[in-house]
């Protein structure tokens, strides 16, 4: 039994370490400094993570409040998380990084502190995404859920076989679904991304979601019960030299 059970850690190890991760970043900047991250990001940083190997998924900024002013949020993927600590090493050595990272900052530190990274496997159900037309309203959402203890399978569950379609019934469109590889995150957190053609837009469909009946009767069923917490969500807007649109 143990052998068995140590052959099973050993492959689910491997299968973290080796198959495609994605990482969400989050990085705070010193007042004033949005621009020159955004200039750093859309004018070196992208091309230097492809040079190392890291795709670019989707760049935003916070539509609300103080973080609209400070705050970059983005997706990035990896082939494995080996090769993300490849990548971060090779990208953090490259002399081109440090020659622009220390001329960006000739007029005061850009980062506020140190970025946020959360590393994450796609569901099972993430949609493949495909950009439409872009429009200058448009405005898409994260939304990270943390499920009760021993419900996680239930919400994707939920999300699988219902959700998804009723948002796109009322104009949501799905973009992708994540759970965190670590603990304790993994045990419990479902993040996603949404788009919607612009903030009234999104009041409305979310108002109609919810009022659904076919949504109130798979709620009902699903057996999910109250999440741990209230979602958290965040509007934002894609950057220019974003991927997804």
């Amino acid at each position: 039994m143990k052998k068995v059970t140590a052959l099973l850690l050993s492959c689910l190890l491997g299968q973290i370490a080796f198959g495609a991760v994605y990482e969400l970043r989050t990085y705070v900047t010193n007042p004033g400094k949005l621009d020159n991250l955004n200039a750093r990001f859309r004018d070196h940083t992208v091309g230097l993570f492809k040079k190392h190997g890291i795709e670019s998924v989707g760049y935003w900024v916070p539509t609300d409040g103080e973080s609209s002013k400070n705050t970059l949020i983005y997706v990035i993927k990896h082939k494995s998380r080996d090769a993300a600590k490849t990548s971060w090493k090779a990208f953090g050595s490259d002399p081109a990084w440090k020659k622009v990272a220390r001329e960006s900052q000739v007029d005061g530190k850009i980062l506020a502190q140190r970025p946020d990274s959360v590393f994450m496997n796609e569901t099972n159900y993430s949609p493949d995404w495909k950009n439409g037309k872009a429009e200058k309203d448009d405005v898409f959402e994260l939304r990270i859920y943390k499920a009760a203890k021993g419900k996680l399978g239930k919400l994707d569950a939920r999300f699988r076989d219902h959700t998804i379609k009723l948002f796109d019934r009322h104009g949501m469109k799905s973009v992708s679904y994540w759970h965190p590889v670590d603990e304790p995150d993994s045990k419990d957190t479902l993040i996603y991304v949404i788009k919607h053609e612009n903030r009234e837009a999104a009041r409305k469909s979310w108002k109609a979601f919810i009022a659904d009946p076919d949504w109130k009767k798979a709620a009902k069923a699903s057996g999910v019960g109250r999440l741990a917490k209230p979602p958290a969500a965040t509007y934002m807007k894609p950057t220019d030299y974003s991927a997804i649109r």
